[in-house]
């Protein structure tokens, strides 16, 4: 790295006090009654669209399915990096349509209150998601005379064109997985009635706090990080951009978030040493994370995340703290597990894991125009009194 080391960016993150609570992210634009548009057949709503000129057999997936993946081999033996630890570096995709609670029958999810789902109903909940339906309605045709939406849904932009959320659900050691969680048993974010304030500050400033400026708007509006908690922690995923490349050395290991383009950088404690944790009173980004590897396992131990970062989609107190695992389990494969201890946000200590894929795709820049450009125009609409949709659905 030219000029700066690791470190010193370290260093400098953790100087970063900007910061506000998560933002919820966008629905996909839906065809519907309310919406003022339907499909060219309103009988049967299964008009074809336009066929691809370069037809099915022409594009390459850049990561394996989640169908062809086996479960894991006990004898696998990952690759090495020059000082001997489990190579983790690369392109890893967190796409599914994995939610991280259970029984999340919206916009991607599954209705179902286990957390393993049969072989043989897998193909009946993938159909049912949210967004295979949404993928579906964008193959077909709508009426041409039905003009333009008129529900006033701010995300009409996001059909299923611009969205990359993963086609199957995630698999664990051959195992297909409605949730994240995998404690509780019931597979709901145990949120005690802290956990349920902090989540909800941000609106709560929004409704009640006559302010137009931007600190009360949240992540997204702001173009500050993820605002689908990509970066973690714990590492989740959204509707796009799920992509995050693992840069390893012996002293960090640095995660590149592809939404908004974040880096997290985790500081690896030497055998037989324990690496200090910054001041309390130093406020970065996803916190501060601390390793060290037991075996072939990364295990990252993360407090301190910043306060206004803290109230957001996993609330973390000054109290808390978040460990991830990290195991490469096949040539293609990372297994990634959490666990989240926090008392002040919530009644139990709760875990969960997933599975990153390998890519073959590379991280390119990500650029947040909608923040950078837009926030004049909802600050003004709301000094002006004008509709900016917080009544319809918080953003």
């Amino acid at each position: 790295m030219n000029k700066f080391t690791l470190k010193q960016i370290g260093g400098a993150l953790s100087l970063a006090v900007l910061a506000v609570a998560i933002a919820a992210p966008a629905s996909a634009q839906r065809i519907g009654a309310t919406s003022g548009v339907g499909f060219a057949d309103e009988k049967t709503g299964a008009v074809e669209g336009p066929k691809a000129i370069a037809g099915k057999t022409s594009y390459e997936t850049p990561m394996p399915f989640f169908k062809d993946l086996k479960p894991w081999d006990p004898n696998y033996k990952p690759p090495r990096t020059p000082d001997g630890k489990p190579d983790l570096q690369g392109t890893w995709s967190t796409a599914s349509l994995t939610t991280m609670s259970r029984g999340n029958a919206g916009r991607s999810g599954a209705a179902i209150d286990t957390l393993v789902i049969p072989n043989d109903q897998i193909v009946k909940y993938i159909n049912a998601a949210g967004y295979t339906q949404n993928r579906d309605e964008s193959q077909k045709r709508t009426d041409p005379n039905a003009g333009v939406f008129t529900d006033k849904n701010t995300d009409a932009g996001y059909n299923a064109f611009w969205i990359d959320p993963g086609s199957e659900f995630t698999k664990v050691n051959g195992e297909w997985r409605s949730s994240y969680i995998t404690d509780p048993p019931n597979g709901k974010i145990p949120l005690n009635r802290g956990g349920q304030a902090a989540g909800g500050a941000r609106m709560n400033s929004v409704r009640t706090v006559n302010n137009t400026g931007p600190e009360i708007r949240g992540y997204g509006d702001r173009c500050l990080i993820s605002f689908g908690n990509q970066g973690g922690p714990p590492i989740t995923n959204a509707m796009y951009n799920n992509n995050v490349q693992l840069v390893q050395t012996p002293d960090f290991v640095l995660l590149d978030i592809e939404m908004n383009h974040d880096a997290r950088i985790i500081r690896i404690a030497k055998p037989g040493e324990t690496e200090k944790p910054m001041p309390s009173n130093i406020h970065q980004w996803f916190g501060d994370s601390v390793g060290h590897w037991e075996g072939d396992k990364l295990v990252v131990t993360t407090r301190n995340v910043h306060p206004m970062q803290a109230r957001g989609r996993i609330p973390l107190s000054d109290q808390g703290f978040v460990t991830e695992k990290f195991s490469r389990v096949s040539p293609q494969e990372i297994h990634y597990e959490f666990e989240v201890n926090d008392p002040v946000n919530y009644s139990q200590v709760w875990k969960g894991e997933s599975t990153f894929r390998q890519s073959k795709e590379k991280i390119f820049e990500y650029a947040c125009h909608e923040g950078n450009y837009a926030l004049p125009g909802i600050l003004r609409g709301m000094a002006e009194g004008r509709d900016t949709a917080i009544d319809k659905d918080g953003e």
